[in-house]
């Protein structure tokens, strides 16, 4: 019996916008030297990310996940190797490693596309940051629809300065 190799295994995941059938993102999947990564802190670095991926083969390029209206990190980034062997080598090393005191995901990409850069979230970051009722200061703090939900004037009630009237 061959011995499973959960780097060339593909994951759950799958990008819901993909633009193309099923069987063709499958496929990209499989020939795919793009890797997802995920659970990132939004301070962590782009150079971070080329220190530690960078000990898995030679990194193409990195492409740093960014709030859509802030265009601020919002804890992704996709991992270009040249090659799917120094992309299976990253997969089998780096799931689940602790970068910048968080635990990171890596999964398999099709292929990054112009635009998917950017977080898909109403806020403009990510959609699972959206809702979180946790407090977890490496992602922002509480997350963006709920802390609107639980202070609706945002900023204000949480300044310390003159208010928006400025001083009396």
């Amino acid at each position: 019996m061959p011995i499973r190799d959960p780097a060339k295994e593909l994951g759950a995941y799958r990008d819901q916008h993909y633009k193309g059938s099923r069987t063709d993102q499958e496929r990209n999947l499989l020939e795919s030297t793009t890797l997802y990564v995920g659970n990132l802190s939004f301070y962590t670095t782009e150079e971070q990310i080329y220190e530690l991926f960078g000990k898995c083969g030679d990194i193409k390029r990195i492409i740093m996940g960014l709030d859509k209206m802030q265009r601020t990190p919002c804890g992704f980034c996709f991992v270009e190797y040249y090659t799917r062997g120094d992309a299976e080598n990253c997969m089998r090393y780096t799931t689940g490693t602790r970068l910048d005191d968080r635990i990171i995901r890596c999964d398999w990409d099709a292929g990054f596309k112009e635009g998917r850069q950017y977080g898909r979230g109403k806020s403009g970051g990510q959609v699972r940051d959206e809702y979180r009722k946790d407090y977890d200061a490496g992602r922002g703090g509480y997350g963006k629809i709920t802390a609107k939900q639980y202070n609706p004037l945002g900023p204000m009630l949480m300044s310390k300065g003159p208010g928006p009237s400025g001083p009396r």
